[in-house]
C-alpha cells in the first residue's frame, strides 16, 4: 500500500491575508535594500528608513502561524516530526539562496567588499556548503567584509533566528499557560524597548553577525514578536474590518517608510517609534489580518500571490543587492541612473523569486513531503 499521511482533524482555515502581508513586507525589504546603498553610509539619510522592521513583523507572523498550526497537534506529533515539517518548509529555499549567492559572489568584487578579491573559490564553496545548513559562521571566516554569519546570502541570519525560535517553541514555550506566556512576552517587551530606546543606535538594525553585540540585537528582535505572536493567536483577539488586506498593507507600508525620527541628537525618539511599531502596531495589523474571513475575491487572490512569493523573494534577493551595492559605490551614479538600475534589480529579484517558487521550491517541498512526512499506512 502506498504511503499515506497520518489521520487527523480536518484541515484548518488558512490565513491568506497574513501570508499576503508577509509578501508586502518582503517587497518593502527589497525596496529598502535597494535604496540603502544610496545613503552614503549614513543611516540618517536613508530614503526609506524603517524597512528593516519587516523582519520583526516576520517574527510576529511566525509565532502566530506556528501556534495556530501546531498547538493542538502535540498529542499526536513528536518534536522530531515538528522539526521535520519546519525543515521541509524552510530549508529548500535556504539551500537555493546559498547557491545563488555563490553563483553571483564574484560579480560583486570591488571597493564595497574588499575581501572578495582575496577569497579563493575553495573557501567560497566551503562557506556555501555551511550556508546550506544554516549554521552561522564567525567573523574569522568572513569572505565579503561585512562580518555576516551568512556572507553569501545576508538575510539568512533571520532564518537562523527563526529556527532558534522554533526550537524554543517545541522544547517548552508550547507548554506554557497563557498567563506564563504573557509574563514572558512582557519581559521580552522590556528587553526590546530597553535596547531600542536606551541603546547606542536608537534602532533595531543588526542581528546578522556572531558577536555579543549582534547576538544581543538578534535575540531582542526575536523574542518579543515571536512569543507575542503565539500569545495573540491563543487569545483569539481578532479585529474585523472590511478590506482588511488593503488597510493592513497601507499601515505596514507607511510604518516601514516613514523618515527616521529625532536625528543623531535624539536617538531615543526613533527607538521609541520602532518599539511602538513592534510592540503595539504590528500586533494590531496581525489581529486585523487574522479577522478577515473571506476566502474569495480580488484582494484574497492578490494576497495569495504575494504570500506564495514572499519567502522566495526574501531569501533570494540579496545576492542581487550585493552587486547593485558594489555598482553604486564604485560608479557614483546620478540619482536617475541609480533609480533605473535599482528598479531593474527589483524586477530581476521578482522574476528570480517566482522562478525559484515554481521550478524549485514547490516541487521540492511536495517531493520531500511524500518522502519525509508521509507514513506507511
Amino acid at each position: 500500500m502506498p504511503p499515506t499521511t497520518p489521520p487527523g482533524p480536518p484541515a484548518k482555515n488558512h490565513y491568506v491575508i497574513l501570508d499576503g502581508l508577509r509578501g508586502v513586507a518582503s517587497l518593502m525589504v527589497i525596496i529598502f535594500h535597494t535604496f540603502e546603498p544610496n545613503n552614503g553610509g549614513n543611516r540618517f539619510l536613508q530614503i526609506m528608513n524603517h524597512g528593516y522592521l519587516a523582519v520583526d513583523f516576520f517574527f510576529l507572523l511566525s509565532g502566530f502561524v506556528i501556534s495556530y498550526a501546531y498547538d493542538d497537534r502535540w498529542g499526536r506529533m513528536s518534536q522530531w516530526e515538528f522539526y521535520k515539517r519546519r525543515l521541509v518548509r524552510l530549508q529548500p529555499m535556504v539551500i537555493i539562496g546559498s547557491l545563488i549567492g555563490a553563483a553571483l559572489f564574484y560579480f560583486a568584487k570591488g571597493n564595497a567588499f574588499p575581501l572578495i578579491a582575496h577569497t579563493p573559490v575553495s573557501k567560497m564553496l566551503l562557506v556555501m556548503l555551511i550556508g546550506c545548513t544554516l549554521i552561522p559562521i564567525t567573523p574569522s571566516m568572513d569572505i565579503r567584509g561585512w562580518a555576516e554569519m551568512h556572507p553569501l546570502d545576508g538575510p539568512a541570519w533571520s532564518l537562523f533566528f527563526e529556527y532558534v525560535a522554533n526550537i524554543f517553541y517545541a522544547m517548552g514555550v508550547r507548554k506554557l499557560s497563557n498567563r506564563a506566556l504573557g509574563f514572558v512576552v512582557f519581559v521580552a517587551a522590556i528587553f526590546l524597548a530597553q535596547y531600542t530606546i536606551f541603546g547606542p543606535q536608537g534602532d533595531v538594525i543588526g542581528g546578522w553577525s556572531v558577536d555579543p553585540t549582534q547576538l544581543h540585537i538578534g535575540f531582542a528582535r526575536l523574542l518579543f514578536p515571536f512569543f507575542a505572536g503565539i500569545l495573540l493567536q491563543r487569545l483569539g483577539k481578532c479585529i474585523h474590518i472590511r478590506n482588511a488586506f488593503a488597510w493592513c498593507s497601507l499601515l505596514l507600508i507607511i510604518s516601514l517608510s516613514l523618515p527616521r525620527f529625532g536625528g543623531a541628537q535624539h536617538l531615543w525618539m526613533n527607538g521609541l517609534y520602532e518599539a511602538a511599531c513592534i510592540i503595539i502596531l504590528f500586533p494590531i495589523i496581525v489581529a486585523i489580518g487574522a479577522g478577515e474571513r473571506r476566502v474569495e475575491g480580488l484582494s484574497i487572490r492578490v494576497a495569495k500571490f504575494f504570500g506564495d512569493l514572499s519567502y522566495p523573494l526574501y531569501i533570494t534577493h540579496y545576492p542581487l543587492i550585493y552587486i547593485y551595492t558594489e555598482w553604486v559605490i564604485d560608479t557614483h551614479p546620478t540619482p536617475i541612473r541609480s533609480a533605473e538600475v535599482g528598479a531593474l534589480t527589483i524586477v530581476t529579484a521578482l522574476i528570480l523569486a517566482y522562478a525559484c517558487l515554481k521550478l524549485y521550491d514547490e516541487p521540492v517541498r511536495r517531493w520531500l513531503s511524500r518522502k519525509v512526512l508521509a507514513r506507511p499506512a
